[in-house]
């Protein structure tokens, strides 16, 4: 029904806006992903549940103010997602953090730009200067 649809996304938006609550959320999602099935059957798997939840990242909740506001607060959880130590837990959040990037960069080049696309590449940009 379109009132639990509304619900389950206010409360996603509420806690994807949280600190940590990116890193919560693709956890909570992914879980499981990796195991059982085939190789290859399982890769496809992990590949469309990283899309999808690619997809949920980069989307704007509407109770945000903003899209400054929500990269802003979303887009340094997502580049925290590239430092996971585990292997395959590391394995499928660099696929999120990756493919949302990709897709916010689509969407909104100017604020991937400032909020992604810099702080990421900051260290090679101080390298190069000196």
């Amino acid at each position: 029904p379109a009132w639990l649809r509304r619900l389950c996304g206010q409360l996603l938006s509420e806690r994807l806006m949280r600190p940590n609550g990116v890193q919560a959320v693709v956890r909570g999602i992914m879980e499981g992903t990796g195991a059982g099935g085939t190789g290859a059957e399982a890769a496809a798997v992990d590949w469309r549940k990283c899309d999808t939840v690619a997809k949920i990242l980069a989307s704007c909740p509407q109770q945000c103010l903003s899209f400054e506001d929500y990269y802003r607060l979303v887009c340094p959880q997502i580049l925290d997602l590239l430092h996971i130590q585990d292997k395959l837990t590391a394995r499928q959040f660099q696929r999120v953090a990756t493919t949302t990037l990709l897709t916010m960069a689509k969407e909104h080049p100017q604020l991937a730009e400032k909020h992604l696309l810099q702080p990421l590449l900051a260290p090679l940009l101080r390298c190069s200067e000196t």
